[in-house]
């Protein structure tokens, strides 16, 4: 892994066993993108991009010598705004002449080794010096005085760039930013369909593949979270590229509020892709000498699948992004008292269903919403975080400590963004919640949120929760978000700054987060916010694990559960079996499909168990005793995705740990037919010229992966699955 500047062609090389990251400088001025893709050991070639004249109606950049150069036709790293490229900008910015006109040039540029935290934001980290090289450009429009200094980290043995940039008013007057994007690939073609993770409540992380077109295609969030509709996520594949073959490029933004990204294909058919905040309700007032940094965006290439790109996520981000002492901890299997009681419940009812889990070898136990305040409802009391005498008079204290007696940890739920206008905390401080002054606020779930933009509100709150969690033991903790943002304003911020505040409380939240976590390293913290509304790489470097979807429905659960593992891995993805008739979508499953989905990512249960069969108990028990015996597999083992459940009746995954010894095949079927057609399963990520044992049968890696086996006969009725462990044997 190496970050080369060749002086004599103005060439930078960011460069490692996997990928190759090469920029030049043209004329010494700007900064243009040459290639990224597979590694080539050496570049030669200077200005292999041809500059040919192609729009005479592009003008050149000022002082420029030749009239058929413009910025318009290049492949740039740091394009401007207003200065002849009429593309989409990384920056957007207000001088205090009211104009706008920003053209960046190169200034200077520094290599190190290792890479530094950014101030305030989640970011991927290093554990060693030698594990990462960073290189920074500074580029500098010197009329304005303005800097972009651009931070590239290559990882030493990973296929991943990260990449953010800081702006820096180096002007005596204030600027203000109205767009300030985290970071610009343009590439010298379109030949490329694009993927999403789309969606909605409920329905979270759904895979969308649609050929590129030319135009401008933005994929965004206004809601003040990253939100359910869309992940701050792309990828870019060749068409030809299936999951096990073909080149790759993905975009994640680490970030959990607003997000813009926006992919353009010029009338050159070159494509630009732009990652960052969104220029939707954000404005920054830049002060003289103050900087603006802007959160991480993670490239990675593959060309060896959308596997291959997923494999390199789910590495970097178990082992550089989240933190602390859950990082590779095994996740306990909880009961979740939801579904069962929802609001009413007592000591009683918490303790009855405590003793059932245990029977089946539960190991958690978390009692979710309606415990604190006078929560009998939706409708009151969030931001009231005392213990509900009525339901448990002995307070939380005393439940906690019967369950863990029971020999069960025990887990709380908390809405601490949010606030009830029936509440003590509102009722006191009106002016508390986000809201525009004088202006009628729209109400989400009879809630209004909280303006963690401001410290006094943060302390109030983390005040309530250490007053519980310094004295109740508790192991973990769901961190709950029901509603997204409207009437964005903060009473008592100046005017100017009004439009801060999205992203203030983005960074308020940051703060909170890393103080608790800090302060509890012992707590398990999963994130929600409404299943998967917040499920998003900022996040997973505070709670390393997060609620999917509330929708527990195992058809749904397949889709859901097969788009999140495109980036996340399945230590961070939490799923349950639940009750039918579900309560999502009414449908009823059998218990082994259902408790196969579930065990396929952090498993739980949610059952009112005094309702389920001893049949249906017994399988929920078996299979709690064998995800017991395969949970590090599951949860750390490699996962390659088989079979789509986007295109076809059926879905088909494994696992299989990283010395390619042991796995387990998981194969679903949703609805039957006679006289179906015969399908093979082709395995992945297997060890070709090894042996394995599977299913009685002695067979190499080659024939599995390149054969595999038949199995969809073997199914009978709707919902069916399978799950098929192999070792390798000794040879």
């Amino acid at each position: 892994m190496a970050i080369i500047y060749n002086e004599e062609r103005q060439q930078f090389h960011l460069f490692n066993d996997e990928i190759s990251y090469i920029m030049e400088l043209i004329n010494e001025e700007y900064l243009a993108q040459v290639y990224y893709g597979r590694n080539v050991q050496t570049f030669n070639q200077r200005n292999p991009y041809p500059y040919v004249s192609r729009s005479s109606f592009s003008p050149s950049p000022a002082d420029w010598p030749d009239r058929h150069f413009t910025l318009d036709a290049i492949m740039q790293e740091a394009p401007g705004y207003d200065t002849s490229d009429y593309r989409q900008s990384i920056i957007e910015v207000t001088y205090p002449d009211g104009t706008q006109a920003t053209n960046f040039k190169y200034e200077s540029h520094v290599i190190f080794q290792g890479k530094k935290p950014l101030e305030g934001l989640p970011a991927t980290y290093i554990v060693e010096e030698d594990e990462a090289q960073t290189l920074e450009i500074t580029m500098l429009d010197a009329h304005r005085q303005f800097k972009a200094i651009l931070s590239y980290t290559i990882y030493t043995d990973r296929a991943v760039i990260a990449k953010s940039i800081r702006y820096v008013n180096a002007s005596p007057e204030t600027i203000v930013l109205n767009k300030a994007a985290s970071a610009c690939l343009d590439l010298p073609d379109y030949d490329y369909e694009l993927i999403q993770m789309t969606g909605s409540w409920a329905r979270e992380k759904h895979l969308k593949r649609d050929p590129l077109t030319m135009g401008i295609h933005t994929f965004d969030s206004k809601r003040g979270a990253s939100g359910s509709a869309q992940q701050p996520f792309i990828s870019l594949v060749r068409p030809q590229t299936t999951e096990a073959t073909g080149e790759v490029y993905g975009f994640h933004f680490v970030y959990s509020g607003n997000f813009a990204i926006e992919v353009e294909v010029d009338n050159y058919e070159q494509t630009r892709v732009l990652v960052g905040i969104n220029a939707h309700h954000f404005s920054w007032q830049l002060e003289p000498n103050q900087a603006f940094q802007t959160p991480e965006v993670i490239y990675v290439y593959s060309n060896q699948g959308l596997n291959g790109l997923s494999q390199t996520y789910h590495h970097l981000y178990r082992e550089r992004l989240a933190r602390g002492e859950h990082q590779y901890a095994e996740r306990p299997i909880l009961i979740n008292n939801w579904e069962t009681t929802y609001f009413d419940f007592n000591e009683e009812k918490i303790l009855d269903l405590v003793d059932g889990a245990k029977e089946l070898g539960v190991e958690l136990f978390v009692l979710d919403d309606g415990w604190f305040g006078k929560r009998n409802s939706d409708k009151t009391s969030l931001g009231d975080w005392f213990v509900n005498r009525e339901k448990l008079p002995g307070g939380l204290e005393q439940l906690a400590k019967k369950v863990k007696a029971r020999g069960l940890k025990f887990g709380l739920w908390f809405e601490p963004e949010m606030v009830s206008e029936a509440s003590e905390l509102y009722q006191a401080h009106p002016n508390w919640a986000l809201q525009v002054k004088d202006y009628p606020l729209s109400k989400g779930r009879d809630q209004l949120i909280l303006d963690f933009s401001r410290q006094e509100v943060r302390e109030a709150i983390f005040n309530q929760m250490t007053a519980i969690l310094d004295v109740v033991p508790i192991d973990y903790i769901k961190w709950d978000m029901n509603r997204t943002m409207t009437e964005v304003g903060s009473i008592g911020r100046d005017a100017k700054q009004q439009l801060e505040t999205s992203h203030r409380y983005m960074l308020g939240l940051y703060d909170f987060l890393e103080r608790l976590t800090t302060r509890y390293p012992h707590i398990l913290f999963e994130n929600c916010s409404s299943g998967g509304g917040r499920f998003d790489p900022g996040m997973v470097h505070y709670m390393p694990q997060s609620w999917a979807s509330d929708n527990t429905d195992a058809v749904e659960r397949l889709k859901i559960q097969y788009g999140n593992s495109l980036v996340f891995p399945t230590s961070m993805i939490c799923a349950q079996l639940s009750e039918v008739a579900n309560h999502q979508v009414g449908r009823i499953t059998n218990v082994e499909m259902r408790a196969n989905v579930a065990m396929s990512g952090n498993f739980g249960i949610m059952l009112n168990l005094a309702r389920e069969s001893q049949a249906d108990l017994a399988v929920v028990k078996a299979s709690i005793e064998w995800y017991k015996t395969h949970r590090r597999l599951i949860q750390y083992g490699d996962f390659y995705r088989l079979i789509s459940p986007f295109e076809s009746n059926e879905t088909a995954w494994l696992f299989i740990d990283q010395a390619k010894e042991e796995g387990v095949l998981f194969y679903f079927q949703i609805l039957s037919q006679a006289s179906q057609p015969l399908k093979k399963v082709k395995f992945q990520g297997l060890d070709p010229d090894s042996l394995y044992e599977i299913r009685g049968q002695i067979l190499s890696g080659d024939e599995l992966m390149a054969y595999g086996l038949y199995l969809n006969h073997e199914f009978y009725g709707d919902f069916q699955s399978k799950r098929i462990p192999f070792k390798k044997i000794n040879q």
